[in-house]
């Protein structure tokens, strides 16, 4: 078995200048936006988080039962996600919307975090923070722990549900918010499960199986929106955090006491779409070959794939290109030898292959 080498080192980084589709979008034009009830909203494109639409996105406010994006995402990131246990009775005593726990239940997380995310139950926050830190006060600090590594230095949580608290430190940002979904959103579980319009879950003393609705109307209501969150308090007002997938790429969108929530978000989301660029993602294999003993050559081709993304977003992707430093004959055609990663602000968000161009003898 002959062994042919890689005239490169094991990864080159490689900064490139990426090209984009002549019939990209143009840039913004501010006067075509649309105006908005929220007293303060934002957009993001959740690939890069550049934000595409912004109205007081920095102001503190309260954010209701968004809240519960936070504390389903501590849940759904533990380990015993599916034991069962049975619920503090202290901890679901608590007003406004529930999921219907009561004393003696027996309950998974993973079911109390479909409790937060589809009927928006307080008592599941409460429940969940119980059981993962002991009581609310303890899961509270690490909520705000949690916040601080995110970087959402405007955030500050006082429950885990987002009930008012008759204080003014439980708030957020339109900004902070988005950034926080963006974060949860790459937790598969909690994307699945925000984007349930119902679900199956069981509990109860004994636990049987019933069935959660989502309170989200934006599901079945707006084109591509497969989530994330409702809520409402009277300090609060209407607070809607959605996220929305077209044509391959996702925004998100958080609005923060607005009257008109439901058609906001649908308008921002068909005016900030076209603003995204059409990105080639390309391949740079120019230095690289196989050669093997007795002078036999054998090239390499990489895929190549085309990706939405702001303009302000693409003089900051990277690409990494990973090649075997050593591969054994016989080499088929189409057999991977490597792979081009691309990154945004060091975020992986595409790993593309690359194979032999042909087979070896």
């Amino acid at each position: 078995m002959d062994l042919i080498s890689m005239m490169t080192a094991a990864a080159l980084t490689v900064t490139a200048c990426f090209t984009f589709a002549a019939n990209g979008a143009e840039e913004a034009d501010v006067t075509a936006m649309p105006e908005v009830s929220a007293k303060s909203c934002v957009v993001i494109d959740a690939l890069s988080g550049d934000v595409l639409y912004a109205k007081n996105e920095q102001e503190q406010l309260p954010m209701a039962s968004t809240t519960k994006i936070m504390s389903a995402l501590i849940a759904l990131e533990r380990d015993d996600l599916d034991e069962w246990f049975t619920v503090d009775p202290e901890a679901i005593k608590v007003e406004g919307s529930s999921m219907g726990l009561c004393e003696g239940d027996s309950v998974t997380l993973r079911a109390l975090a479909a409790g937060m995310l589809l009927p928006s139950g307080n008592d599941a926050a409460n429940a969940a923070a119980v059981r993962i830190s002991g009581s609310v006060e303890a899961f509270v600090e690490l909520m705000n722990q949690r916040a601080a590594e995110m970087g959402l230095e405007n955030t500050h949580f006082v429950t885990p549900s987002g009930l008012d608290d008759h204080t003014d430190e439980h708030y957020s940002t339109a900004l902070d918010m988005a950034r926080l979904t963006r974060e949860a959103l790459n937790n598969e579980a909690f994307r699945e499960l925000c984007g349930q319009k119902t679900a199956q879950v069981e509990f109860g003393s004994p636990p049987y199986k019933r069935w959660l609705t989502n309170t989200n109307k934006l599901l079945t209501g707006c084109d591509g929106v497969f989530g994330v969150k409702t809520g409402f308090t009277d300090k609060a007002r209407r607070c809607l955090v959605s996220a929305c997938r077209r044509d391959g790429a996702e925004l998100i969108c958080v609005t923060l006491n607005d009257p008109d929530d439901w058609d906001d978000h649908e308008k921002l989301y068909d005016s900030c779409f076209p603003l995204l660029k059409d990105v080639q993602l390309t391949p740079e294999l120019s230095g690289f070959r196989i050669e093997a003993a007795g002078g036999e050559t054998l090239g390499c081709v990489g895929e190549s794939a085309q990706i939405k993304m702001p303009s302000s977003a693409i003089g900051r992707l990277e690409r990494i290109t990973l090649i075997r430093p050593f591969v054994y004959l016989p080499v088929a055609a189409g057999e991977q030898l490597g792979e081009t990663r691309f990154y945004i602000d060091g975020r992986l968000i595409r790993t593309l292959p690359i194979i032999a161009a042909e087979g070896s003898i």
